[in-house]
């Protein structure tokens, strides 16, 4: 799991702490010691090289600990889907390390299991990765499965089957959720017809899904020249040098062109609202979203303090105000969600029905407010305190260096961001903040999607004269 990923995770875990449990903070005693300075987080040292196949290699020895993290990833994912197979990476991925032309899905687990791990795969908007920690004395044998399944994956008959059958349930039971079915609308709503609008498959894409349909686009998507490797962990890198090279320096990039890169939408974000009906719900599930920079543009650093300040902490101005003071809900929100060619900047609140109007207006006051006034230093401070400690928590795993790493590549950035967008942050001032927010956050410039009961919604929502329209 990508580091802000995981950021979101832990947020949303924190707040749904029961809300008479943060109400009122506990006076602290008048003697404690300021803060210390803040200490900036240092990236690991990374070895490129690139094979005469265009395959990229990344390597990070970190003595010590006698695991290995290994991380797969090819360029293209959902975003790259075709027009009429909506979530087919997806499918692909879950099928992935599910048989090769030589081993058997109940091989390859045994396998990856004899080495002391396992075998994930996953496909993102923009990438599709397989990854693995293992044992340091097994290195071998992991490189040589990883190298079997990247290159002469089978996708079985029987296993796309049974993979078919449970993603469907799965999406059956992700659209009983309301924050699915918000996450889903406002992609379609922000993005329209552009690549990024797809966050799931259809039952209609996945009953098309054939093995045949899977090689193709397996071939299609894993090709040399279009991905990285990157290694973690206790090795000789020499060592593992030579076993990358006797592993995957055979595995050819086939003539088709490669997968094109997603452009940036050509669009602003419409100023709407949604409206998902969930008859009879009990609450309502608010969406907000705008185009953010990409992470690469200058301002993305403050754009990421900005998010804090916001309501991307739990001591930020959005969580303080509907959660800790007026008792609205108990896990508002807000997140960087990043794409390759765009951010989306979204603002996730589950309100009680009596409240939906009230929880919108404040979410507005507090866009607004974003946009209005310059952070406080101690808010600015506070911000860069737990972006940094967060980052420096998150990478101690080399699994999560591995996959920020692979990351960072798809995206376009160098081997050193770690440790850059880490120093970026530590530079921002409360008027770069303000300058993002005058940018990006006015509510104006808000996609609005609201699930939950339609009387509800156009009751309380009608009086702030935003055009709504439904969703089916």
């Amino acid at each position: 799991m990508r580091i802000r990923e995981l950021a979101s995770v832990i947020l949303f875990f924190g707040l749904c702490a029961p809300l008479g449990l943060a109400q009122k903070p506990a006076s602290l005693p008048k003697d404690l010691p300021p803060y210390g300075a803040i200490k900036p987080y240092t990236g690991p040292q990374v070895t490129t090289q690139k094979l005469a196949n265009g395959l990229t290699v990344w390597l990070v020895p970190r003595p010590g600990f006698p695991k290995v993290a290994f991380e797969l990833a090819v360029r293209g994912g959902v975003a790259s889907d075709p027009a009429d197979m909506p979530g087919l990476a997806q499918l692909l991925a879950t099928t992935l390390t599910q048989g090769t032309k030589t081993r058997s899905a109940k091989d390859i687990a045994n396998q990856i299991q004899a080495a002391g791990g396992d075998l994930r795969a996953s496909s993102s908007s923009d990438d599709t990765v397989v990854s693995t920690e293992v044992l340091s004395s097994k290195t071998t044998d992991a490189l040589a499965l990883l190298g079997d399944v990247a290159e002469n994956a089978s996708f079985p008959e029987n296993e796309v089957e049974l993979a078919k059958r449970n993603a469907a349930d799965a999406l059956r039971a992700n659209e009983a959720q309301p924050g699915f079915l918000a996450r889903r609308a406002l992609a379609k709503a922000i993005f329209g017809a552009h690549p990024y609008s797809v966050t799931s498959a259809t039952q209609d894409s996945i009953a098309k899904v054939t093995p045949d349909l899977l090689r193709q686009d397996f071939a299609r998507l894993f090709r040399p020249d279009q991905a990285i490797l990157v290694v973690v962990g206790d090795f000789d890198a020499a060592a593992m040098t030579n076993q990358i090279g006797a592993t995957f320096g055979n595995w050819a990039a086939p003539s088709q062109a490669a997968v094109a890169a997603v452009a940036a939408p050509s669009q602003a974000n419409p100023h709407q609202i949604f409206m998902v009906a969930r008859p009879g719900s009990v609450q309502t599930t608010f969406s907000l979203g705008t185009l953010g920079p990409t992470v690469r543009d200058s301002d993305y650093a403050a754009a990421q303090v900005a998010d804090a300040i916001y309501g991307g902490m739990f001591s930020s101005r959005l969580i303080s105000n509907i959660r800790e003071d007026k008792g609205y809900t108990y896990s508002p929100g807000s997140f960087i969600h990043e794409r390759n060619a765009i951010c989306l900047l979204e603002t996730q609140a589950d309100v009680r029905n009596a409240v939906t109007g009230a929880s919108f207006n404040e979410i507005q006051y507090e866009l607004n407010r974003m946009a209005t006034t310059v952070p406080t230093p101690d808010e600015l401070s506070r911000a860069q305190r737990y972006l940094t400690g967060f980052q420096a928590i998150a990478l101690q795993s080399q699994g999560a260096v591995a996959s920020q790493l692979a990351s960072n590549w798809i995206e376009g950035l160098p081997p050193d961001e770690l440790t850059q967008l880490n120093a970026k942050i530590l530079t921002v001032t409360s008027q770069d903040v303000q300058n993002i927010g005058v940018k990006y956050y006015p509510a104006n410039r808000e996609t609005i999607v609201v699930v939950g009961e339609p009387s509800v919604i156009q009751g309380q929502l009608a009086a702030f004269g935003i055009p709504i329209q439904s969703v089916p």
